[in-house]
């Protein structure tokens, strides 16, 4: 029987992608017996939604950050300031933790190990998604493999309601590719923009496949440039996008957040990488084709290609 070991308020990567990359290590804490508390973005809810456990959206400044802390503080019966392990890396994600009544611990980045209960040296790693895994590890003083998949999974509801809006457009599971034309605020200049959507969605749709697109906030009046004909499917959460990932045929994503989604759902994923993508932030899953040039962007010959190459076959339990 598991041994509970009490509250750990854990503070998530402000990414996507981050985020996704940790979820293996936070069920690592999971199974050790920590009960966690996530703290993090708008989206995070909706992201961890699956895994039952308690997420609470960080305030945009750093004073209402503390005074929430300090509330979540109140909420342990323990005298002793409870632990904290900070996924990010700056100074003041510790600082806060600290004015908030935890002992926080992490990586010693940003000369920020004098605020850190323990202040772990970073070693280097092929894959990101390793660096959280030997954070969760350190602070669990344990080793153990890093796991074969990262284990995303949406809740019940999530699925209903992905399987609901598939319905009202009149699109059965596996008949679907979903394009990720889009990158975040971490990508300023496009560069990680493969800029062939546009082709890519005309040549699969005359192959008679659907395309469904799902942009963010300020991202509509491109999708509907890009392709007019696309079921849209704007403001939903990364749960139910995920759960759009399992029922998919295939994902087309770039370098970025969704992508990294898709690969955990366990989506046949085609990531088209670029020149400035970097092996280390590769999504990991799978399903999951990465697609390169040798010295510049993929063609759509290549994208249409490996689309219709992908198998459903091997269908997640919600398609089954």
């Amino acid at each position: 029987m598991k041994t509970l070991k009490g509250v750990l308020l854990v503070r998530l990567c402000n990414w996507v992608g981050e985020a996704v990359l940790s979820r293996p290590a936070l069920h690592r804490l999971a199974e050790a017996g920590y009960e966690l508390n996530l703290y993090g973005k708008a989206w995070a809810p909706a992201l961890f939604e699956g895994t039952g456990w308690r997420v609470t959206v960080r305030s945009a400044s750093m004073n209402d950050s503390v005074e929430q802390l300090r509330s979540l503080r109140r909420t342990c019966t323990s005298s002793v300031p409870p632990a904290a392990l900070l996924m990010t890396n700056s100074f003041y994600s510790a600082l806060e933790a600290r004015l908030g009544g935890f002992s926080p611990s992490g990586y010693a980045n940003e000369g920020r190990s004098p605020l850190l209960c323990q202040a772990f040296h970073r070693q280097s790693v092929a894959h990101a998604a390793h660096s959280y895994w030997n954070l969760a590890g350190r602070f669990l003083s344990s080793d153990a493999p890093f796991p074969e998949s990262l284990g995303w999974t949406p809740s019940n509801a999530q699925r209903t309601q992905a399987q609901a809006l598939l319905a009202e457009h009149k699109v059965t599971p596996g008949s679907f590719a979903i394009l990720c034309p889009f990158t975040g605020a971490d990508d300023p200049n496009n560069q990680k923009v493969w800029p062939h959507f546009r082709e890519l969605a005309a040549a699969l749709q005359s192959a008679g496949m659907a395309i469904v697109i799902c942009p963010g906030p300020s991202e509509e009046f491109a999708a509907a440039e890009m392709a007019p004909t696309a079921i849209c499917l704007p403001g939903i959460d990364l749960g139910v996008y995920g759960a759009l990932f399992e029922l998919a045929h295939c994902v087309v994503a770039n370098d970025t957040g969704p992508g990294h989604l898709a690969a955990a759902a366990g989506a046949s994923l085609i990531s088209i990488s670029g020149l400035c993508s970097t092996p280390a932030w590769a999504p990991i899953g799978p399903r999951v084709k990465v697609v390169r040039g040798a010295s510049c962007w993929p063609t759509v010959n290549m994208i249409v290609a490996a689309v219709l190459e992908s198998s459903t076959s091997d269908l997640s339990p919600a398609r089954r």
